[in-house]
Formats: C-alpha cells, sequence, structure tokens
C-alpha cells in the first residue's frame, strides 16, 4: 500500500541536524530542465505564471537562478503545510521514516514524485502552473505525462498490495495517469456534520490527510481494510456515505 500527498506551498527551511538516511529524487534531469526555463522567466513573468505578488516572485526567480547553491532539506521536512503540521515527521523515529520511504509518495510539480527523505530545494511550482515547455508541452501536466503514474506503479509493486491510498489534492492526483497505474486507488474524504449534512471544510480536510498518513505510517498499515478503523480526531468511517472508490469520514 503506498500514500499519495501532495506538496505544501508553505516551507520550513530551517536547517535540520542530521540528513542520516536522505536520498535524491528519482527525475533530478526532469528538474533541472524546469529550472532552467523559470530562471531564465524573470520575476515579472514568474509572478504572472503563479499568479504571486511581486515580493513572492522576486524570492522565487532568486531561488531558480541560484539552484545549485540551494541549500537541500528532505522533502517531508522541507513542506510545512496544514497536512504536513499533522504529519508531524520531524517527531517520528528512524523505523516511522523508514516505513515511510517505502509507502508514502509526495507528488511535486517541480520534482515529479518524491520519497519523504529525498533532498530538494526550497521552491514553488504549482502542478496547474501553465508553464509551456515547447511547442507541444503546454502546461506541467503534459510535461510530466505518464512518468509520475509509472514512478507510483513501480512503488506500488514493492510496497506488498496493490492500493494507493490518494491522500493529495484533485490538482495533484490529476497528474498521475490512471490508465498507467496497476492497483486500486482509495480516496479517503473528511466531512463535518452540520445540519444539511455532512460538509467538507478545507482546512480540517487538509489536516486530516497528513493526520491519516501519520496514523498509516505508525501503525504499519499495510492492509486498505484497516483504513476504516481511522478514529483520529473524532472522525469515524461512513459506510452508508462512502462509494465506490471514495470512503468518506465524518464527525
Amino acid at each position: 500500500m503506498v500514500i499519495v500527498l501532495a506538496p505544501a506551498k508553505n516551507l520550513d527551511e530551517t536547517p535540520v541536524a542530521s540528513m542520516r538516511g536522505a536520498t535524491s529524487p528519482v527525475f533530478t534531469q526532469k528538474t533541472a530542465e524546469l529550472v532552467e526555463k523559470l530562471a531564465g522567466l524573470g520575476p515579472g513573468r514568474i509572478a504572472k505564471l503563479m499568479d504571486i505578488s511581486p515580493k513572492l516572485a522576486a524570492i522565487n526567480h532568486e531561488r531558480y537562478v541560484n539552484w545549485a547553491s540551494a541549500r537541500l532539506k528532505p522533502a517531508v521536512l522541507l513542506f510545512a503545510g496544514e497536512a504536513y503540521r499533522a504529519l508531524d515527521a520531524g517527531t517520528m523515529d528512524a523505523a516511522d521514516l523508514r516505513f515511510a520511504q517505502q509507502h508514502l509518495r509526495l507528488l511535486s510539480g517541480l520534482y515529479g514524485m518524491l520519497r519523504p527523505m529525498d533532498l530538494i530545494a526550497p521552491y514553488r511550482l504549482e502542478m496547474a502552473s501553465k508553464l509551456a515547455m515547447g511547442r507541444s508541452v503546454k502546461d506541467l501536466y503534459a510535461f510530466w505525462g505518464n512518468r509520475l503514474a509509472a514512478a507510483l506503479d513501480h512503488a506500488v509493486a514493492s510496497s506488498g498490495s496493490r492500493v494507493v491510498v490518494n491522500l493529495a489534492s484533485q490538482e495533484y492526483f490529476r497528474s498521475v495517469d490512471r490508465s498507467v497505474l496497476n492497483a486500486c486507488v482509495v480516496t479517503p474524504e473528511f466531512k463535518e456534520n452540520t445540519p444539511r449534512g455532512p460538509r467538507m471544510l478545507a482546512v480540517f480536510a487538509k489536516h486530516q490527510r497528513g493526520a491519516m498518513a501519520r496514523w498509516i505510517i505508525r501503525r504499519r498499515v499495510v492492509e486498505v481494510d484497516d483504513l476504516k478503523r481511522y478514529d483520529m480526531d473524532g472522525y469515524r468511517y461512513d459506510p452508508e456515505g462512502s462509494t465506490g472508490d471514495k470512503w468518506l469520514f465524518v464527525r
């Protein structure tokens, strides 16, 4: 079983004391192509591409121009959004991280697909960015093609159970070509009970994606049916609200 998470815009660039167990990303050459393209755009075009402020655009342009000297950090410790706060990888022990290295994959617009301990540089590039890479490659979905699905399929084959637990956003999991993926995909959904019925609140749902990933890692869960026992923060599996590969958890 392999868990999939999206990356985060928020980053924690605090240096780590130890790089023990660190690995290198798989798609280094493809990342280099993107970095070269981005470094040549200039802050103004980056601001337009990413829909960010001139200040943020200048920061990210400088990152790409000075890419070779960037300070690297394991991906699971660099990302610091809501899901990663719940994942809280910094409190995991060595055995947890070894399990995560085998069973957790992080999708990325710039790096494609990452293992938790892959060393990466601070960056910003959403998967939905309309970054053209030649006449026939109009965006990052086309740029990555079926590479991410193939990489995920390889991870699933090595995990012992042909199941993908999709805890990524729609924007990111869309980058995985399902026709290439020889696995069952289960997508947990997290909703709140309201007078009008279950409702998804984004900040809570993001937190639970990371919390479920942590729950799986710490308990060494490898059978998909065991996900139905998930009960963190008051959530419970709702069989009546679940349909097909979408499993509903409500509190």
